[in-house]
């Protein structure tokens, strides 16, 4: 089930104003060559990933299941769980960036995979 709502985009206002620099998707860099960067993103319950940019197509997959928060920059919010094996292609570019966060809200360990493909 998810949830949405808003929040109060100047608690996060310095993190928010360094986001668009903040290339780093994931909790480790795993492998990157002229083709492809690869992302572990692992968050324990409590935990946050920082707002960050997505400026390239890319594609993440569940491998432990949890439930997250991601906050986006107008303010809103979702809350949903993520399944094992859930998989989800997003198309970004420097002319069309998404910034977001990611909190861990469950009881469980999350990790993802992220594969962001370079242009």
């Amino acid at each position: 089930m998810e949830e949405h709502g808003t929040f109060d985009v100047a608690d996060y206002a310095d993190e928010l104003a360094r986001a668009p620099e903040n290339h780093a998707v994931g909790t480790a860099l795993r492998f990157e060559n002229d083709h492809v960067r690869v992302w572990e993103i692992v968050l324990r319950p409590g935990e946050r990933g920082p707002f960050h940019i997505h400026d390239t197509t890319y594609f993440w997959t569940v491998v432990d299941p949890g439930r997250g928060r991601q906050r986006f920059t107008d303010g809103t919010f979702v809350v949903r769980d993520y399944q094992p094996g859930e998989t989800k292609y997003l198309v970004h570019s420097p002319e069309s960036t998404l910034i977001h966060d990611l909190e861990n809200v469950g009881s469980t360990t999350m990790r993802f995979v992220t594969v962001e493909l370079k242009h």
